[in-house]
């Protein structure tokens, strides 16, 4: 069984049924999807896998920006996928799911930020020594000597007798505040998870915690430990357009500026405010921490930006449950990257497309791939298969929260939902990651299938990088849903350990949310068939019983499962 598809000619076929983002290049972009050839198996393979990342990550669908040209070239060619598959709409009649979104582009250039301390202001510059944003959909928001407040980690947790804004008033104030848990740095395991990191980690907590508690700004003061990332990271996602949800779609509270301070500019300025800021950070380990105000320090800052307001896709299609077709697996991936950014840069001749090919058009042709399986299976799968391709999960996991909010299947009767992002090209090896090892039933139905090829399931390097919280499936799990992240590891059959660990390495140091992501077509991609085989297998099993898998007991998201299914 072979299936043959003119992406070019699809792409123009399809472009009048997919309502295009709002740009006038879309008829353009569509014009100039890559041509190929390629003639597709049922069976997972490598040459399958690699022929729809090269696609998705080519330099013409420009780093696949949400509502840009590229989105619609991405929407085009997935959409050719799911109907080449024979698969039916995954929302109703529509294969499309609209997310309506505000973008922020701040203007660097009249844009300014100032700490003043002891009468002199010293002006930050954006990239280098700070990141900031606003979620408010306003032009213009300024802060006029904002109070600096250093408040640990900026975690209120009740449930671990933990508040860093205890009797603390921070209306007006500008929090300053450190990445990870309580603990972190400290090694302490008595500490909320030591090394591993909580949601209480995580910088959007941190933000979403300062807006509850009223503050007018929040800076979180980067490490690399910490935050799991270099700073490049920071500066790069957090540079040209921002995407948001609106205010209407996601009432939560928001700050009205947000962002981040490089470890230099937080150290020179606990050391000009008279305090020694490893010593703060030691305290802020400590339970019973008091926040400490940074001496008369006040932080000011206007930030200018383009505000639009548009809107980006879930793209989603559908295999019916042959008898149980109000039940469901999901298989989800962002399609989601960081876009191009040539025009922030000047046309200085660099390359400033960010192709995002292993973040993540990995995830994505490893979607279509188990898709394609779930076609041919004999006997079909009893209960519904959903393959959901997000947007927006760069910024800040939207597009997944999104639809968490307004599934096409409720969440109730969604049996599992499985998330591949940033897929391994390692190669094959002995074990098998379980980003969040024991928190759901689902390992007890990876693990037999795992054994089968001869792998070990073992739990993530860098625990306290909190990868749980950081991509789609966490939209989920908020609301109960067992959700299933796994992906190849580091003990390559053939080089080991030490090899597989300078891979993963060298991806994050060279590649990791920079132009370097691209497609290689030198990748060992042995492994990355193991991992969809074993994913696949995840959903066959889960589709042909009868099981309901929960999370464990003690598990923060099982309460919600529970609730869910006795239909409270």
């Amino acid at each position: 069984m072979k299936h043959t598809l003119l992406f070019a000619a699809a792409a123009l076929a399809l472009s009048a049924c997919s309502p295009a983002p709002e740009t006038s290049a879309t008829a353009d972009a569509a014009q100039a999807a890559p041509s190929a050839d390629h003639g597709f198996g049922p069976e997972i393979s490598a040459e399958d896998f690699a022929a729809h990342v090269k696609v998705l990550s080519s330099d013409e669908f420009g780093g696949r920006a949400p509502g840009t040209a590229g989105e619609q070239m991405t929407a085009d060619y997935l959409v050719a996928q799911f109907q080449r598959l024979g698969l039916k709409p995954g929302n109703g009649d529509s294969w499309f799911q609209d997310v309506a979104m505000v973008e922020t582009t701040a203007d660097e250039t009249t844009s300014s930020a100032t700490i003043t301390l002891g009468g002199q202001a010293r002006p930050l510059a954006f990239g280098t020594q700070m990141a900031l944003g606003t979620r408010t959909a306003e032009a213009e928001v300024k802060i006029d000597a904002s109070e600096l407040v250093f408040v640990g980690y900026g975690v209120n947790a009740p449930e671990a007798g933990w508040n860093d804004y205890a009797g603390l008033d921070v209306t007006g104030k500008t929090v300053v505040v450190l990445v990870n848990d309580p603990g972190f740095h400290a090694g302490d395991e008595s500490l909320f998870a030591g090394k591993k990191m909580t949601y209480y980690g995580r910088w959007t907590y941190k933000f979403e915690e300062a807006a509850r508690q009223g503050a007018a700004a929040a800076l979180i003061v980067h490490d690399d430990a910490g935050a799991g990332y270099g700073w490049d990271v920071v500066k790069n996602s957090w540079s040209g357009a921002q995407y948001d949800l609106p205010a209407s779609a996601d009432p939560e509270p928001r700050l009205p500026m947000q962002g981040w301070l490089t470890g230099d500019v937080a150290t020179q300025l606990f050391a000009d405010a008279g305090l020694d800021f490893e010593a703060m950070r030691a305290a802020a380990n400590k339970p019973g921490f008091k926040a400490v105000s940074l001496g008369d320090a006040t932080f000011s800052a206007t930030l200018n930006s383009t505000i639009k307001e548009s809107s980006s896709r879930n793209i989603l299609a559908m295999l019916p449950g042959s008898t149980r077709p109000d039940e469901a697996i999901v298989y989800t991936a962002h399609w989601d990257h960081l876009g191009d950014h040539s025009a922030t840069h000047g046309g200085d001749g660099e390359d400033h497309v960010y192709n995002g090919a292993i973040d993540n058009a990995t995830g994505v042709a490893g979607v279509l791939e188990i898709a394609e399986a779930f076609t041919v299976q004999d006997p079909a799968p009893e209960r519904s298969v959903v393959f959901l391709l997000v947007t927006l999960e760069e910024s800040g996991l939207l597009g997944s929260k999104y639809y968490a909010a307004n599934p096409s299947i409720p969440l109730k009767d969604t049996v599992a939902v499985v998330n591949l992002d940033a897929m391994s090209v390692v190669g094959p090896t002995k074990d098998f990651v379980v980003i969040g090892l024991g928190n759901s039933e689902l390992d007890d139905v990876l693990r037999p299938i795992a054994e089968a090829q001869g792998r070990e399931l073992v739990e993530e390097d860098g625990v306290e990088k909190g990868f749980f919280f950081r991509s789609d499936h966490f939209s989920f799990a908020k609301y109960g849903v067992p959700a299933l992240y796994a992906k190849g590891g580091i003990d390559h059959v053939e080089l080991g350990k030490d090899y597989g660990r300078d891979v993963q390495a060298r991806y994050g140091s060279i590649a990791y949310h920079k132009p370097a992501d691209e497609f290689d077509p030198e990748w060992d991609l042995r492994g990355v068939v193991q991992d969809l085989q074993a994913l696949y297998g995840v959903g066959r099993e889960l589709a042909g019983s009868e099981a309901w898998p929960n999370y464990v007991e003690g598990n923060a998201f099982k309460a919600a499962r529970d609730a869910a299914r006795a239909g409270e």
